[in-house]
């Protein structure tokens, strides 16, 4: 991957992805794999945790077509470089979501049209208070 930049994956509803895409985020890497998901009420949990976790992560569910190499999740991806995740959506598969510890790919949650910010249910805000005093913060 030297010489190339990492790529940003979304995952969310259909507006936010679409704004994104729009925006020029969409990307297809060498086995055809798209860097963004949309979310519709058809998704299912487990879809939208294996998009999101790598591979063999413990808890993560079974990925379909026996593990091929094109089925790992955007933590595995080794050209996404940051994850933008609806917090909605992020509050649904949040365990996974607390899981991940490594600096890259950063995660972060971002509103959606129908759900406003909320920085108390940020898990990388509460990791981030939780490096500085409190009045280190004033």
């Amino acid at each position: 991957m030297a010489g190339r930049g990492k790529l940003i994956a979304v995952m969310g509803d259909e507006d936010t992805v679409t704004g994104f895409l729009l925006g020029g985020i969409g990307e297809l890497d060498k086995h055809r794999r798209p860097n963004f998901l949309v979310v519709e009420k058809e998704t299912s949990l487990a879809e939208i945790e294996e998009t999101f976790r790598w591979e063999g992560a413990p808890g993560a569910p079974e990925c379909r077509g026996g593990g091929s190499e094109g089925s790992e999740g955007f933590l595995a991806r080794e050209d996404v470089g940051m994850i933008l995740i609806s917090q909605a959506l992020a509050e649904q598969i949040r365990p996974a979501v607390a899981a991940h510890a490594r600096a890259l790919p950063a995660v972060l949650e971002i509103p959606s049209k129908d759900h406003p910010y909320d920085p108390a249910r940020d898990s990388v805000l509460r990791r981030a208070r939780g490096l500085f005093a409190p009045d280190e913060l004033r």
